[in-house]
Protein backbone atom coordinates (compact mmCIF):
# COMPACT_ATOMS: atom_id res chain seq x y z
CA UNK A 1 0.00 0.00 0.00
CA UNK A 2 1.10 3.55 -1.04
CA UNK A 3 2.75 5.22 2.01
CA UNK A 4 1.28 8.85 0.65
CA UNK A 5 -2.19 7.03 0.82
CA UNK A 6 -1.56 6.79 4.41
CA UNK A 7 -0.55 9.96 5.63
CA UNK A 8 -3.91 11.18 4.32
CA UNK A 9 -5.69 13.61 7.08
CA UNK A 10 -9.11 14.03 7.35
CA UNK A 11 -8.99 17.20 5.49
CA UNK A 12 -6.72 15.69 2.31
CA UNK A 13 -9.77 13.57 1.36
CA UNK A 14 -11.80 17.07 0.72
CA UNK A 15 -8.92 18.85 -0.60
CA UNK A 16 -8.78 17.84 -4.86
CA UNK A 17 -4.70 18.67 -5.07
CA UNK A 18 -4.01 15.82 -2.49
CA UNK A 19 -5.87 12.93 -4.59
CA UNK A 20 -4.26 14.50 -7.70
CA UNK A 21 -0.65 14.35 -6.27
CA UNK A 22 -1.30 11.13 -5.10
CA UNK A 23 -2.61 9.63 -8.35
CA UNK A 24 0.35 11.07 -9.72
CA UNK A 25 0.92 9.60 -13.60
CA UNK A 26 -2.13 8.19 -13.48
CA UNK A 27 -3.98 11.71 -12.61
CA UNK A 28 -6.37 11.10 -15.23
CA UNK A 29 -7.16 8.17 -14.37
CA UNK A 30 -8.00 9.00 -11.02
CA UNK A 31 -10.03 11.68 -11.34
CA UNK A 32 -12.39 9.23 -13.79
CA UNK A 33 -12.50 6.69 -10.75
CA UNK A 34 -13.75 9.24 -8.51
CA UNK A 35 -16.27 10.70 -10.56
CA UNK A 36 -17.47 6.90 -10.94
CA UNK A 37 -17.53 6.45 -7.35
CA UNK A 38 -19.22 9.67 -6.22
CA UNK A 39 -21.56 8.98 -8.35
CA UNK A 40 -22.23 5.17 -8.15
CA UNK A 41 -20.77 4.24 -4.63
CA UNK A 42 -22.66 5.74 -1.70
CA UNK A 43 -19.59 5.98 0.43
CA UNK A 44 -18.31 8.25 -2.82
CA UNK A 45 -20.34 11.07 -1.38
CA UNK A 46 -17.38 12.18 1.01
CA UNK A 47 -15.21 12.78 -2.32
CA UNK A 48 -14.19 15.56 -3.90
CA UNK A 49 -16.92 16.38 -6.53
CA UNK A 50 -17.16 19.93 -8.58
CA UNK A 51 -13.51 20.71 -6.58
CA UNK A 52 -11.76 17.78 -8.49
CA UNK A 53 -13.46 18.58 -11.61
CA UNK A 54 -12.12 22.12 -11.95
CA UNK A 55 -9.16 21.31 -10.53
CA UNK A 56 -8.55 19.01 -12.49
CA UNK A 57 -9.38 21.16 -15.27
CA UNK A 58 -7.27 23.67 -14.85
CA UNK A 59 -3.77 21.00 -14.66
CA UNK A 60 -4.61 20.32 -17.80
CA UNK A 61 -3.46 23.96 -18.67
CA UNK A 62 -0.70 24.40 -15.97
CA UNK A 63 1.73 22.03 -14.58
CA UNK A 64 1.98 23.37 -10.09
CA UNK A 65 -0.16 24.76 -7.87
CA UNK A 66 1.69 27.01 -5.11
CA UNK A 67 4.79 25.73 -6.09
CA UNK A 68 3.92 22.14 -6.28
CA UNK A 69 4.55 20.12 -9.37
CA UNK A 70 2.08 18.14 -10.37
CA UNK A 71 1.19 15.68 -13.34
CA UNK A 72 0.00 17.07 -16.66
CA UNK A 73 -3.80 15.99 -17.32
CA UNK A 74 -5.07 15.02 -20.40
CA UNK A 75 -7.79 17.61 -21.61
CA UNK A 76 -9.23 14.92 -24.35
CA UNK A 77 -9.60 11.99 -21.72
CA UNK A 78 -10.83 14.28 -19.26
CA UNK A 79 -14.01 15.05 -21.58
CA UNK A 80 -14.43 11.90 -22.79
CA UNK A 81 -13.90 9.35 -19.46
CA UNK A 82 -15.51 11.83 -17.27
CA UNK A 83 -18.80 11.89 -18.68
CA UNK A 84 -18.91 8.36 -19.33
CA UNK A 85 -17.80 7.50 -15.47
CA UNK A 86 -20.37 9.89 -14.79
CA UNK A 87 -23.02 8.29 -16.58
CA UNK A 88 -21.99 4.59 -15.54
CA UNK A 89 -22.12 5.54 -11.90
CA UNK A 90 -25.47 6.90 -11.99
CA UNK A 91 -26.79 3.77 -13.88
CA UNK A 92 -24.95 1.88 -11.36
CA UNK A 93 -26.29 3.85 -8.63
CA UNK A 94 -29.89 3.44 -10.38
CA UNK A 95 -29.37 -0.35 -10.46
CA UNK A 96 -29.21 -0.61 -7.14
CA UNK A 97 -31.73 0.62 -5.68
CA UNK A 98 -34.35 -0.78 -7.91
CA UNK A 99 -31.96 -4.27 -6.64
CA UNK A 100 -31.85 -3.39 -3.41
CA UNK A 101 -34.29 -0.91 -2.33
CA UNK A 102 -34.95 0.45 1.06
CA UNK A 103 -32.12 -1.84 2.53
CA UNK A 104 -29.84 0.88 1.21
CA UNK A 105 -31.74 3.69 2.79
CA UNK A 106 -32.65 2.31 6.22
CA UNK A 107 -29.41 2.32 8.33
CA UNK A 108 -28.04 4.57 11.17
CA UNK A 109 -25.54 7.79 10.70
CA UNK A 110 -22.50 7.13 10.45
CA UNK A 111 -19.26 8.78 9.56
CA UNK A 112 -20.10 8.02 5.51
CA UNK A 113 -23.93 8.04 5.73
CA UNK A 114 -26.54 10.73 7.04
CA UNK A 115 -30.18 10.38 6.66
CA UNK A 116 -30.14 13.99 5.93
CA UNK A 117 -28.85 12.99 2.30
CA UNK A 118 -31.27 10.83 1.48
CA UNK A 119 -33.82 13.25 2.45
CA UNK A 120 -32.50 15.89 0.78
CA UNK A 121 -32.30 13.80 -2.48
CA UNK A 122 -35.77 12.85 -2.00
CA UNK A 123 -36.84 16.15 -1.47
CA UNK A 124 -35.09 17.25 -4.95
CA UNK A 125 -36.90 14.36 -6.61
CA UNK A 126 -40.40 15.04 -5.62
CA UNK A 127 -39.77 18.75 -5.96
CA UNK A 128 -38.15 19.63 -9.53
CA UNK A 129 -39.49 16.00 -10.66
CA UNK A 130 -38.15 13.25 -11.97
CA UNK A 131 -35.93 14.37 -14.91
CA UNK A 132 -34.80 18.01 -14.14
CA UNK A 133 -34.00 16.38 -10.45
CA UNK A 134 -31.34 13.45 -12.46
CA UNK A 135 -29.56 16.95 -14.40
CA UNK A 136 -29.98 19.33 -11.10
CA UNK A 137 -28.67 16.97 -8.81
CA UNK A 138 -25.43 16.58 -10.36
CA UNK A 139 -24.31 20.15 -9.27
CA UNK A 140 -24.98 19.25 -5.77
CA UNK A 141 -22.79 17.49 -3.32
CA UNK A 142 -24.46 14.65 -2.08
CA UNK A 143 -27.14 14.58 -3.41
CA UNK A 144 -25.96 13.48 -7.16
CA UNK A 145 -24.88 10.28 -4.97
CA UNK A 146 -27.68 9.79 -3.47
CA UNK A 147 -30.54 10.95 -6.17
CA UNK A 148 -29.65 7.77 -8.58
CA UNK A 149 -30.49 5.17 -6.30
CA UNK A 150 -33.57 6.85 -5.28
CA UNK A 151 -34.91 7.13 -8.58
CA UNK A 152 -34.17 3.47 -9.13
CA UNK A 153 -35.77 2.52 -5.92
CA UNK A 154 -38.80 4.91 -6.60
CA UNK A 155 -39.48 3.01 -10.45
CA UNK A 156 -38.21 5.94 -12.72
CA UNK A 157 -38.61 4.39 -15.95
CA UNK A 158 -34.97 3.35 -17.36
CA UNK A 159 -35.53 4.80 -20.30
CA UNK A 160 -35.84 8.02 -18.81
CA UNK A 161 -33.46 8.22 -16.15
CA UNK A 162 -30.85 7.20 -18.62
CA UNK A 163 -31.79 10.08 -21.39
CA UNK A 164 -31.72 12.81 -18.76
CA UNK A 165 -28.31 10.89 -17.05
CA UNK A 166 -26.51 11.13 -19.85
CA UNK A 167 -27.50 14.86 -20.31
CA UNK A 168 -26.52 15.77 -16.80
CA UNK A 169 -23.50 13.85 -16.83
CA UNK A 170 -22.15 16.12 -20.00
CA UNK A 171 -22.83 19.19 -18.40
CA UNK A 172 -21.68 18.24 -15.19
CA UNK A 173 -18.40 17.06 -16.18
CA UNK A 174 -17.57 18.69 -19.48
CA UNK A 175 -18.57 21.98 -17.91
CA UNK A 176 -16.46 21.96 -15.07
CA UNK A 177 -13.54 20.46 -17.15
CA UNK A 178 -13.70 23.30 -19.92
CA UNK A 179 -13.59 25.99 -17.24
CA UNK A 180 -11.00 25.25 -15.31
CA UNK A 181 -9.03 24.59 -18.50
CA UNK A 182 -9.76 28.16 -19.74
CA UNK A 183 -8.82 29.87 -16.74
CA UNK A 184 -5.98 27.71 -16.44
CA UNK A 185 -5.09 28.66 -19.56
CA UNK A 186 -5.82 32.19 -20.01
CA UNK A 187 -5.12 33.41 -16.33
CA UNK A 188 -1.78 33.64 -15.36
CA UNK A 189 -1.36 32.29 -11.89
CA UNK A 190 -5.02 30.84 -11.40
CA UNK A 191 -3.84 27.98 -9.44
CA UNK A 192 -3.47 30.41 -6.75
CA UNK A 193 -7.29 30.82 -6.73
CA UNK A 194 -8.42 27.49 -7.11
CA UNK A 195 -9.90 27.59 -3.76
CA UNK A 196 -11.67 30.56 -3.99
CA UNK A 197 -13.01 29.38 -7.39
CA UNK A 198 -14.36 26.07 -6.29
CA UNK A 199 -16.74 28.76 -3.79
CA UNK A 200 -17.66 30.48 -6.60
CA UNK A 201 -18.74 27.67 -8.58
CA UNK A 202 -20.83 25.81 -5.48
CA UNK A 203 -22.51 29.16 -4.82
CA UNK A 204 -23.64 29.50 -8.56
CA UNK A 205 -24.34 26.43 -8.92
CA UNK A 206 -26.65 26.19 -5.74
CA UNK A 207 -28.72 29.62 -6.47
CA UNK A 208 -31.15 28.25 -8.45
CA UNK A 209 -32.29 25.00 -6.63
CA UNK A 210 -31.95 27.62 -3.47
CA UNK A 211 -34.87 29.51 -5.30
CA UNK A 212 -36.67 26.50 -5.85
CA UNK A 213 -36.45 25.62 -2.27
CA UNK A 214 -38.05 29.12 -0.99
CA UNK A 215 -40.30 28.84 -3.23
CA UNK A 216 -41.37 25.52 -2.27
CA UNK A 217 -41.22 26.50 1.58
CA UNK A 218 -43.28 29.35 0.63
CA UNK A 219 -46.28 27.53 -1.28
CA UNK A 220 -46.29 25.03 2.12
CA UNK A 221 -46.68 27.75 4.08
CA UNK A 222 -49.17 29.37 2.64
CA UNK A 223 -51.11 26.19 2.36
CA UNK A 224 -51.37 26.18 -1.61
CA UNK A 225 -51.12 22.93 -3.78
CA UNK A 226 -50.38 21.67 -0.47
CA UNK A 227 -52.55 18.71 -0.58
CA UNK A 228 -52.06 17.56 -3.80
CA UNK A 229 -48.07 17.68 -3.82
CA UNK A 230 -48.94 15.38 -0.68
CA UNK A 231 -50.99 12.79 -3.01
CA UNK A 232 -48.85 12.80 -5.99
CA UNK A 233 -45.13 13.09 -4.58
CA UNK A 234 -43.11 9.99 -4.25
CA UNK A 235 -41.55 8.78 -0.87
CA UNK A 236 -39.52 6.28 0.62
CA UNK A 237 -42.69 4.90 2.53
CA UNK A 238 -43.07 2.66 -0.62
CA UNK A 239 -44.59 5.07 -3.41
CA UNK A 240 -43.08 4.96 -6.64
CA UNK A 241 -43.13 6.96 -9.22
CA UNK A 242 -44.13 5.81 -12.50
Amino acid sequence: MDLAFLSFSATDWLHPTAWLQLFGTFATIGVIAIIFAETGLLFGCVLPGDSLLFTAGILTAVSSVNGQAFQPLSLPWLLVGGPIAAILGAQFGYWLGARYGRRLFDRPDSRIFRREWVDKAEYYFDRFGPARAVVLARFVPFVRTFLNPLAGMLGMRPRRFLLWNVIGAVLWTDTLFLLGHFLGAEVPGVERYILPGVAAILVLSAIPIVREIRRGRGETGNGTNKNASEESRPSLSGDSYR
